[in-house]
């Protein structure tokens, strides 16, 4: 599905439903200087690009999670404010406020905090199809006040893109090693809003992001298939983005290596969790 060329940005802020709590449990709250850090380890494409902010968001997180599992392999949950991912990211782009990409910068406007939990037995309870994850963790975000949702369109996807958050947005993140997964997403809408396809979803409406699986080639291209659903409807289509941030559907048919990361991007694959904390 063309509209799925940007279900990363769903990994744009991350936090955990504890904070919708009046009492959450102990976190480890992550520094600037951290996420700084973990940014600067992301090169080969544009950082600041829409179309790149799952790429950057799953890097840092994952990268922030293996530092905290060798310092504390039994947690508690890394937590990271909203304010501290900002001023790390406009550190890291170097660029200010006001030429921030319009994803991060809600985000941040919208007091997106973010909680991830990454100790053992917590995240996958077993593999029944493929290959066990390398690291698996669940993520939340949220906001506590203000409005109930927010949207953004993407100019730059073809067809266009525009993307709506929910006020709690949670999934897995999980790690292959040769590819990244994000898994039972709640809380993630979107359609595309150009061409053939924007006409079809005028009737169709916007969709549920329920999975994301993402890899790079060497070049810094990135291939994503994103699966979208909309009552009894399932709709699934890859994408390929430019380490420059341009998404168009499915891999170009001169480009090989594009096409091997796509048949591996669907290689069957289920996982059962471990129930949410409720």
């Amino acid at each position: 599905m063309d509209q799925m060329i940007h279900l990363g940005h769903l990994v744009a802020a991350l936090a955990a439903s504890a904070l919708l709590t009046q009492e959450p449990p102990a976190r480890q709250a992550v520094s600037h200087t951290e996420i700084l850090a973990a940014m600067r380890e992301s090169h080969g494409y544009d950082l600041t690009a829409t179309a790149n902010g799952a790429r950057l968001q799953a890097e840092v997180v994952l990268w922030l999670v293996r530092r905290a599992r060798e310092k504390a392999p039994e947690g508690p949950p890394l937590f990271i404010s909203h304010r501290e991912w900002y001023i790390a990211f406009l550190d890291r782009a170097q660029i200010p406020h006001e030429r921030a990409p319009l994803y991060a910068r809600l985000a941040y406007e919208n007091r997106q905090d973010s909680e991830i939990e990454y100790r053992p037995g917590r995240v996958v309870d077993r593999v029944e199809v493929g290959r066990q994850p390398l690291l698996a963790v669940n993520i939340v975000t949220g906001w506590q006040a203000g409005r109930s949702r927010y949207s953004y369109e993407d100019m730059l996807a073809t067809p266009r893109l525009k993307v709506t958050f929910e006020r709690v947005l949670r999934y897995h993140l999980l790690d292959f090693g040769d590819l990244v997964l994000f898994d039972e997403v709640e809380g993630l809408n979107g359609r595309p809003t150009s061409g053939v396809l924007g006409a079809l979803f005028d009737v169709i409406g916007e969709v549920d992001v329920v999975e994301s699986r993402m890899a790079s080639a060497a070049d810094g291209t990135l291939v994503t298939r994103g699966v979208g659903r909309k009552a009894l409807l399932s709709i699934a289509a890859t994408a390929t983005v430019s380490p420059e941030g341009k998404g168009t559907k499915g891999v170009p048919p001169d480009r090989p290596d594009l096409a091997a990361i796509e048949r591996r991007l669907a290689e069957p694959l289920s996982i059962v969790y471990v129930p949410w904390p409720r």
